[in-house]
C-alpha cells in the first residue's frame, strides 16, 4: 500500500512520464487554485460596463464560458509551445486581474455599455500584439531584468496577493457575513488539513495537499449546511445566504454542453482605451518574466532561460489577442499557480496539461464549471494564504540569487518601499494626473516593477558586480 501512494519521481521533472491516476489530481488542484480568479475579473468589468445581468445575462454567461475555454487552450500553448510561442514552462494561464484598474477607468471614460466593453477588447487585441513583439525581442532586453529585478517583481506579486487570500479567508469582502466565525473556522480547517497532508503524509497525498484540503473544505461546508443555519439577517433586516453555503442549485441549472461563441462583442478601436492598456501590457510582460523566473527557481532551483522567457511572454501576447476575439480579458500567467509549484515542487507539464484539459471541458460543459465555481471563498482562502506566501519566498530566493550588495539592497528597498507602497495606497496619488493614477494606482506590482527597472539602469555598479551580473544574464 505504501508504494501505491508514493508520488512518481516524474512529477518533479518537466517531461517525466506520469501516470494519469497521479497527473489528473495534480492538475486539478491547479484549476481549483485559479478557477475563481480566472472568472472574477470578467465579473468585475462586465459589472463596470453595465452588462451584468438583465438583458445581458446570456452575454455574461458566454463570456465566462469562453474565459474557461481560452484559459485551458492558452495554457496548453504555454506548456508545449507552437513554434516560438510558449515557454514550455509549468505555468497555468488565465484572465489577468492586473488590468482591472485600467479597464474600470476606460469603462467610466466611455460611459459603459457594450461599446465600452468593445473598446476594451479592441485595446486588448492591439496590446496583445504589442506584448508579442516585446517577447520576440526579449533576449536583448533581458539585461534590464536581472534576478534582483524579477525577484522584486515576484516578491511584490506575492505581497499583493496575500491581502487577496486573506479576503477570501474571511469569506470574501463583499459577503454579508465577512469575517464570521463560520467562515474563519472553515478556512482554518482547510489550512490545517493542507498542513496535515503536506507534512503528515508522504508521496502523492503530500504533493496533492492543496487539492485534498479543498475537498475536505467542500465536505466540511456540506456538513455545516446540515447542522447550522444557512441564512442570516443583515443590518437593514434583509435575509441573506451565508458565504460558506454550497449553491447546488447552480450546478443543477447549468447545461451539460454548450458551444462557445466567437466574437460575442464587436471590437472597437479607441485611443482612450488603447493608450493606457498598452502601458499595462509592458507591466504584464515584466510580471510574466517574474512569474516564469519564480516558477523555475521555486520548482527546479534554476534561472529561466532566454527561450523560456521569450516564449512565455509571446504566449501572453498571442493568448491575450485571441482571448479578446472571444470577448475575454487579457490572459497572463497566474501567480497563484506559481506559488503552488513553489510549494509542491511538482513541475510535470503533463500533470498541468490535465488541468488545462479540465478547463477546456469546463468551457464546453458549464455544469463542470459550476461545480468548481460554487466553492466557498473561505475554502479557497484557506489554501490561498499558504500558496501566496510561497510566492513571497520564491521572490526572496530570486533576490538572494545574486550577492546582496548595497546596490541590490537599494533597488529592492526603494522598489518595495516607494513603488509597492505607492500602489498599495493609491490615495497618495489622488491629486496626480489621471494617466499617473491609471498606471501606478491600481496595483503595487506596477510601480514596484517600474522603480526596480529604472534603478537597475541608473544605479552604477562596480566591475566585480558587472561581471557577476553578465554571467547570470547569459545563462540559458
Amino acid at each position: 500500500m505504501k508504494k501505491q501512494y508514493s508520488l512518481s519521481e516524474a512529477a518533479f521533472q518537466l517531461d517525466g512520464k506520469l501516470p494519469l491516476r497521479e497527473a489528473i489530481p495534480l492538475g486539478l488542484q491547479h484549476v481549483l487554485a485559479m478557477f475563481v480568479g480566472n472568472l472574477t475579473p470578467l465579473l468585475i468589468i462586465t459589472g463596470a460596463c453595465g452588462i451584468a445581468g438583465g438583458e445581458f445575462a446570456d452575454l455574461q454567461l458566454h463570456l465566462l464560458q469562453n474565459a474557461m475555454l481560452l484559459a485551458g487552450l492558452i495554457t496548453l500553448v504555454q506548456l508545449f509551445a507552437i513554434g516560438p510561442v510558449g515557454g514550455k514552462v509549468p505555468i497555468i494561464m488565465g484572465t489577468s486581474s492586473g488590468f482591472i484598474g485600467v479597464f474600470n477607468s476606460v469603462a467610466a471614460t466611455m460611459g459603459g455599455g457594450v461599446l465600452a466593453y468593445g473598446a476594451i477588447m479592441g485595446a486588448s487585441i492591439i496590446g496583445g500584439l504589442f506584448e508579442t513583439l516585446l517577447g520576440l525581442f526579449l533576449k536583448p532586453l533581458r539585461r534590464f531584468f536581472p534576478a534582483v529585478v524579477t525577484g522584486t517583481v515576484v516578491l511584490s506579486i506575492g505581497l499583493s496577493l496575500i491581502s487577496v487570500g486573506i479576503n477570501s479567508f474571511g469569506g470574501g469582502n463583499n459577503a454579508q457575513d465577512f469575517g464570521s466565525m463560520e467562515n474563519l473556522c472553515l478556512a482554518v480547517f482547510v489550512l490545517v488539513m493542507i498542513l496535515f497532508f503536506k507534512h503528515g503524509t508522504k508521496g502523492f497525498p503530500s504533493s496533492s495537499a492543496i487539492l485534498l484540503g479543498i475537498v475536505c473544505g467542500y465536505i466540511a461546508a456540506l456538513i455545516m449546511g446540515l447542522v447550522l443555519p444557512t441564512t442570516g439577517i443583515a443590518a437593514d433586516g434583509a435575509e441573506y445566504t451565508k458565504a460558506w453555503v454550497l449553491n447546488w442549485q447552480k450546478v443543477a441549472d447549468a447545461a451539460w454542453f454548450e458551444i462557445p461563441a466567437l466574437m460575442p462583442v464587436k471590437p472597437v478601436f479607441d485611443l482612450r482605451a488603447v493608450l493606457p492598456v498598452l502601458i499595462m501590457f509592458v507591466v504584464t510582460a515584466v510580471e510574466t518574466v517574474g512569474d516564469i523566473s519564480g516558477v523555475m527557481e521555486g520548482g527546479l532551483g534554476r534561472e529561466a532561460t532566454d527561450r523560456e522567457l521569450s516564449g512565455g511572454v509571446m504566449c501572453d501576447g498571442v493568448g491575450s489577442t485571441v482571448a479578446a476575439l472571444f470577448g475575454v480579458l487579457p490572459n497572463t500567467s497566474f501567480s497563484q499557480n506559481v506559488g503552488l509549484v513553489a510549494m509542491t515542487k511538482v513541475v510535470n507539464r503533463f500533470a498541468l496539461a490535465t488541468g488545462a484539459v479540465f478547463l477546456i471541458l469546463c468551457g464546453l460543459c458549464p455544469k463542470l464549471g459550476a461545480l468548481v465555481s460554487i466553492m466557498p471563498q473561505s475554502v479557497l482562502g484557506g489554501a490561498a494564504v499558504m500558496m501566496f506566501s510561497s510566492i513571497v519566498i520564491s521572490g526572496i530566493q530570486l533576490i538572494t540569487k545574486e550577492p546582496l550588495t548595497g546596490r541590490n539592497l537599494s533597488i529592492v528597498a526603494v522598489a518595495l518601499g516607494v513603488g509597492y507602497g505607492m500602489g498599495a495606497n493609491p490615495g497618495i496619488l489622488a491629486h496626480a494626473p489621471q494617466v499617473v493614477q491609471l498606471i501606478f494606482g491600481g496595483s503595487g506590482i506596477v510601480p514596484a516593477a517600474m522603480v526596480a527597472i529604472l534603478l537597475n539602469v541608473l544605479l552604477p555598479r562596480d566591475k566585480k558586480e558587472e561581471k557577476t551580473g553578465d554571467a547570470g544574464t547569459s545563462a540559458s
